[in-house]
């Protein structure tokens, strides 16, 4: 009874709400854009469609860098990938558009905190990202990528076969997040049982998180959120809130276990303690020694074990997966990066700097970075308050008028374009879509570094921008490097003969190949030693 009442009332909450929004906005995000395919559902269908590539490249070529969307009744939301744009929005005026990442589901971590705390957040945890501390980090990897090559040579004893290779990549980001990031291992990495899966999203993960997470942040009590949560009838965001429960329970017992050893009253506990390297080891002893006011609570670390987790774990392994897919398809390009990473191994295991210093390898990550980010779009903005969004290309509003900027009302849902921003062919080229590494080896055209983009890794927008640029990306690109330097000395990669994979635009980019029961998510390559 008292769920019929709560969910009715629900509705009726967000029905008015959604109408009300799309009354005050209607007469301002006025530009051009293609045509809604529902009245109900907009454009958001077509969209965050897993099947959305080409409705995606085909907006951006007719309407241009930025353009209007169509939201849930037809509610108009501005899509852009325009440089200044991008600029205003995560730079200059980045406090005023709120990101939509629910604390429902990541706790009080930097994915969903904003402000004041997410700034507090950021200056704690940058030590933990720096180049030093990316060195003292290198051990681990190989330790934790060497397993992964003894399990793929142990499944080749009797000769070349085929492997589901996203599983593999997979297993691995989730141990090195867990042994670099809390000092926990979450995987053996020895046999096929230990895999723990993760969720994608989709497009009512998107009505979600836009019209049902902001009613339940209304309310400053936990169970409320959670009852909202757990009645979600969507089965990905039932399977997320699994996976961050689990994720929670485990880092409440791990920061508990680093408690207890950092109030240990043996100086052997304390000193072994005070070695840790993990993120969340230092960030602990470092919380010790703040101010009372930038001191981080429990809730904000634990929060802060979800987001390592979610942010780290199947981003990279999307990336992963696609480069050796892409090495797969390309058997010359794969021959030039083992050629250079051998030839730099003659002396044993590369050091950080001899891993970044390898141009083809830097260059292949790089490309592929850029023409396939895992993550096509950035989490929705919402305007905190009135603006001018400035252009630095004209665009047609929906009277077919160029105009160079436009006025967005307070509550304005404007959503950023990573993959329009890294293939734009007026700053890219006319080869813009093309997967090239060779263009990392020479010249960028100037229109690149003239573009500005805010980006903060090579003038792509994967990592975003500013203040709530992904503080991780050294990481990320640590970890990818180490684990293709190890794998490309050891196996040859080729295409699976028996499935055809498709890559799918779900929240992270996945690879699916056909199955009995539909589509599974997997990455068949065929694996052989080499000599």
């Amino acid at each position: 009874m008292l769920l019929n009442i709560l969910v009715k009332a629900a509705v009726v909450y967000i029905s008015f709400h959604l109408i009300w929004r799309v009354f005050r906005h209607s007469r301002f995000a006025n530009l051009a854009g293609p045509p809604s395919s529902s009245w109900f559902f907009g454009n958001i269908p077509e969209l965050f469609n897993p099947n959305g590539w080409n409705f995606h490249y085909g907006i951006l070529k007719k309407y241009g860098t930025t353009m209007t969307i169509k939201g849930a009744l037809g509610e108009p939301m501005v899509l852009t990938c325009d440089p200044k744009a991008l600029h205003h929005i995560l730079v200059k005026d980045q406090l005023i558009y709120e990101a939509s990442i629910s604390d429902i589901f990541f706790g009080e971590g930097l994915l969903s905190t904003f402000g004041e705390q997410h700034r507090k957040q950021r200056k704690m945890l940058n030590p933990v990202f720096s180049i030093n501390h990316m060195r003292e980090m290198i051990p681990l990897f190989y330790e934790v990528t060497n397993r992964l090559r003894a399990a793929l040579s142990k499944k080749l004893d009797n000769g070349p076969k085929e492997i589901d290779v996203l599983h593999w990549t997979s297993r691995t980001a989730l141990e090195l997040i867990g042994q670099s990031g809390m000092g926990f291992s979450f995987d053996s990495l020895v046999d096929d049982n230990d895999y723990h899966p993760t969720v994608s999203t989709g497009p009512l993960m998107f009505y979600a998180t836009q019209y049902i997470f902001p009613l339940a942040k209304k309310f400053d009590f936990p169970r409320v959120k959670r009852f909202i949560a757990e009645h979600i009838p969507l089965e990905r965001a039932q399977g997320l809130i699994h996976i961050i429960d689990v994720m929670r329970q485990t880092s409440i017992e791990i920061i508990e276990e680093k408690k207890k050893a950092l109030m240990n009253s043996d100086p052997a506990v304390v000193a072994e303690m005070e070695s840790k390297k993990d993120i969340i080891s230092i960030l602990m002893r470092a919380n010790t020694t703040v101010s009372e006011e930038d001191r981080l609570s429990d809730e904000e670390v634990i929060g802060q074990v979800s987001t390592l987790v979610f942010a780290a774990m199947d981003t990279t392994s999307s990336a992963l997966a696609r480069i050796l897919w892409l090495l797969s398809e390309h058997p010359d390009v794969q021959e030039k990066m083992r050629d250079e990473i051998t030839e730099a191994q003659k002396n044993g295991e590369l050091s950080y700097d001899q891993l970044v210093s390898l141009p083809y390898l830097d260059a292949v990550c790089r490309e592929t970075l850029r023409v396939y980010p895992p993550v096509s779009f950035a989490a929705l903005r919402n305007l905190r308050k009135d603006t001018v969004l400035p252009f630095s290309k004209p665009v047609l509003d929906s009277n077919g008028k160029e105009v160079t900027e436009i006025f967005l009302r307070n509550g304005t849902g404007v959503i950023v374009s990573l993959l329009g921003a890294n293939t734009n062919p007026d700053i890219w080229g006319p080869d813009s879509y093309e997967w090239k590494p060779e263009r990392w080896l020479s010249q960028l055209p100037e229109t690149v570094a003239g573009a500005h983009m805010p980006g903060v890794y090579s003038h792509v927008m994967t990592f975003l921008g500013g203040g709530r640029a992904c503080l991780g990306f050294k990481f990320s690109q640590l970890e990818m490097k180490v684990v293709l330097s190890v794998l490309l000395a050891s196996f040859r990669f080729a295409k699976s003969k028996s499935k055809p994979v498709v890559w799918k635009m779900t929240g992270i980019a996945s690879p699916m190949v056909e199955s009995g029961d539909g589509k599974t998510r997997e990455l068949p390559l065929f694996l052989s030693l080499v000599d």
